[in-house]
């Protein structure tokens, strides 16, 4: 498809009044009024507008994304030219975003007759349509057909065209209500298809294949802790002889207990191997039965395992299992919208944080850490940052608002918002200077003086290489100050670079 029809419609003023009434594609009202961009970084063309406050976009494929001024969106079209057959031929498309093909042409037809009914009654429909389809080269298309668009349309908005709040980040919530399927089942699907060629496998030879690929190992037997059958044990056995040499991983701790949950005291041996490959290793499964166990305590000791950490529903998975699988495959983009509409959701309400009663924090923020982290390795800072703010202002002690705004501060600089990232390092100052907490006593003698220090001097040296002489010298007499308060052995890494930083100051002027 291409964009043929746009560009006639722009070129006949007759043909643009047409489109804009009666069918609310109107090439004036092109200015969506809040600032927005593609989660993909994807190129966003803003061409028409409705009289509802909604726009349509051109992507950088061509397809056409509209977006509502109630903060929902999605694709109508994989072009211009599809978009405006659309819009043309189901003027009342908005009353039809819950219709597929399957719903039938006899549903579709009665619920396309109601509302084009309510519009002749302003306009001759269908004479202005046909004059505009002939204007514009768009076929005839029954509105079965259309739908049929329509629906494959909408559901192509995830991954690659979610839309964002450019200022704020947070997503537009679907234009529809389809069902989707859950990130799990593409992340999966692979471990399944090689689980089941391990399954038809005659032996360990055939098996190596998947074995010694880190990525499919720990795929199969994601795939096995889902699909658990009797005849497993063999290759269940040989991938976590395999996946001990990844160290400690979520998979090793699956597989040991895929393997302990058979109850027979003949595998001790391999997992308490398996156990001993390294330091990480031991400790992650320390709390293995001893050689003399016996199958029942092995048994035993999986059975508790897999109910507090595995399970059997791959919905009962943390989302975090299924992003970092995602990232690994690179299903980039299918991880990043999960992790945004879980930052999202977190954000607007803080429900995923409660812990329970009694507890002796009131959030648990280690989500929002992980989000962060996440984001970090997806290369979204934006993201990163966004998740890394929330964290910081929901910390409840010193030391972790400290750590929590040191993060912070990275994560501006090195987006280039060095005066936000100076404003943070001041109130991260003004906390060490808190007497009211009393678990930051010991900052001047660790690490986190020393990372304090570093930070300090980094921006300093970004401020001056911005050519911001003024916050530059501010900055550094801040930093020079904290390394005086470090301890002799927390200040001696960072003198290098103290005298670096104060070298690139003078050089100023």
């Amino acid at each position: 498809m291409t964009d043929h029809a746009l560009r006639l419609l722009r070129q006949s003023r007759a043909e643009a009044g047409l489109a804009a009434f009666p069918f609310d594609f109107d090439l004036g009202r092109a200015d969506h009024g809040e600032k927005v961009r593609l989660a993909s970084g994807g190129p966003l063309t803003p061409v028409a507008g409705d009289g509802a406050g909604g726009t349509y976009f051109v992507c950088g494929d061509g397809s056409v994304l509209y977006a509502d001024s109630e903060g929902s969106a999605g694709l109508i079209g994989s072009s211009a030219d599809e978009a405006l057959e659309m819009v043309i031929g189901l003027p009342g498309w908005h009353d039809y975003l819950d219709l597929s093909p399957a719903d039938g042409t006899e549903k579709i037809l009665a619920r396309v007759a109601e509302t084009e009914e309510e519009i002749r009654a302003d306009y001759d429909i269908d004479a202005e349509r046909a004059e505009l389809r002939r204007a514009l080269g768009l076929p005839e298309r029954s509105p079965h057909e259309l739908i049929g668009m329509l629906h494959t349309a909408l559901l192509r908005t995830e991954p690659d065209f979610l839309l964002l709040n450019a200022e704020e980040g947070r997503a537009y919530e679907r234009l529809d209500r389809h069902p989707r399927p859950p990130l799990w089942e593409p992340v999966l699907a692979p471990g399944r298809a090689d689980l089941a060629t391990l399954r038809a496998g005659e032996g360990p030879s055939a098996w190596d294949a998947v074995a010694r690929d880190p990525l499919r190992r720990r795929l199969a037997l994601r795939a096995a802790q889902f699909d658990r059958a009797d005849g497993d044990l063999g290759l269940l056995r040989h991938l976590v002889r395999y996946e001990a040499s990844s160290s400690m991983t979520d998979e090793l701790r699956l597989g040991t207990v895929l393997v302990g949950l058979r109850g027979l005291a003949e595998d001790l041996p391999l997992l308490h191997e398996v156990r001993d490959t390294d330091f990480d290793t031991a400790c992650g499964l320390s709390e293995l039965p001893g050689p003399g166990a016996t199958g029942a305590e092995l048994r035993q000791w999986a059975l508790d395992l897999d109910a507090s950490m595995f399970g059997t529903d791959p919905s009962d998975e943390p989302a975090f299992t299924w992003t970092e699988l995602a990232r690994a495959q690179g299903m980039t983009e299918r991880a990043r919208v999960a992790l945004i509409r879980l930052l999202d959701e977190i954000e607007w309400g803080q429900s995923l944080l409660r812990v329970p009663a009694g507890a002796s924090e009131p959030l648990d923020t280690s989500m929002l850490r992980m989000l962060s982290r996440e984001f970090q390795e997806l290369g979204d800072l934006f993201q990163a940052l966004r998740a890394q703010r929330l964290s910081a202002d929901l910390q409840d002690t010193a030391w972790n608002r400290v750590s929590a705004r040191l993060t912070q501060a990275r994560l501006e600089r090195e987006l280039g918002l060095l005066p936000r990232a100076t404003a943070t390092l001041a109130t991260l100052r003004a906390t060490l200077t808190d007497p009211r907490d009393t678990s930051l006593r010991l900052w001047h003698g660790v690490n986190l003086g020393r990372f304090i220090a570093e930070e300090h001097y980094t921006l300093t040296r970004a401020l001056a290489d911005a050519d911001l002489p003024e916050e530059a010298r501010a900055l550094l007499a801040s930093s020079d100050a904290i390394l005086g308060e470090l301890s002799a052995n927390a200040a001696t890494g960072v003198r290098e670079l103290a005298e670096e930083t104060a070298e690139r100051v003078r050089d100023l002027g």
